[in-house]
């Protein structure tokens, strides 16, 4: 575990509700500076849903999500990105026909204190050359230095996936929020993901992950934390959740419901 014990977001007594259907009820965590923490549990468990909480794509229907001791909870997606809450999604949220370093750099956009129109359409060379300069660090980070003239569509599944977690740092994330990284990779995709997930945390960000790879979260995360029908049924390290016999229970089924 690299974190200096130092709450950066915490979640508390979450809930929220579509009608008649609870699909998360009194859920709170943390995340400590610099840790990798884990949110896994059946489909239909209320994963997206916590992510949609916490990136401001949906409001709560009760609680409350702080980030640094201050109260985010009823800003919009936009905001929430601004003050260094980050995500990806599910599915490639990718410029589909422009290239990889472009892709990047619309993603580094938050830097230009112009708002994004200056950003796509000034003449400062040197300002430019500097946020160049940053996207193609990225860029080589996650892996995709040989492609960035390429254009997203083009680019194969696995590196579209890397190329959506570049265009997210470059919004300079404090706080990380991946949501299934792995899905629809091979395993030597996934290798290259987790490889790029501890590079990040070198760096001293701190990530939340959603994902049904159940390999490559243990093997990456700090903490796990599991959700069945909305609730929270266990929290530990990834050895403590492998042996919780309620873990067991809700992933291969009893004769009573977890």
């Amino acid at each position: 575990m690299k974190t200096d014990s130092q709450t950066i977001l915490e979640a508390t007594n979450l809930n929220m509700q579509f009608g008649g259907f609870i699909a998360v009820s009194e859920l709170s965590f943390s995340l400590k500076s610099g840790e990798i923490v884990g949110l896994v549990g059946p489909n239909g468990a209320g994963k997206t849903t916590v992510f949609n909480m916490i990136s401001g794509f949906l409001t709560p229907t009760r609680g409350k999500v702080k980030f640094r001791d201050e109260d985010i909870t009823d800003l919009q997606p936009s905001e929430i990105a601004r003050k260094g809450v980050v995500r990806t999604f599910q599915l490639n949220k990718l410029f589909a026909t422009l290239s990889v370093e472009q892709n990047v750099l619309i993603g580094c956009h938050k830097h230009e204190k112009g708002g994004i129109g200056r950003f796509l359409f000034w003449n400062n060379t040197a300002d430019r050359e500097e946020l160049q300069k940053e996207a193609n660090r990225i860029i080589e980070m996650v892996g995709l230095g040989k492609m960035k003239n390429q254009k997203a569509q083009d680019l194969a599944y696995g590196d579209q996936k890397l190329l959506g977690i570049g265009i997210a740092l470059g919004a300079n994330p404090t706080v990380l929020m991946l949501d299934e990284p792995f899905a629809g990779m091979n395993q030597t995709e996934a290798s290259r993901c987790v490889s790029l997930v501890r590079r990040i945390q070198d760096l001293g960000t701190t990530m939340f992950l959603v994902d049904h790879n159940m390999r490559a979260i243990m093997g990456i995360c700090d903490r796990v934390i599991v959700l069945n029908f909305g609730q929270k049924i266990a929290e530990g390290s990834p050895e403590e959740i492998q042996t919780n016999p309620d873990v067991a229970t809700c992933y291969l089924g009893s004769k009573k419901n977890c």
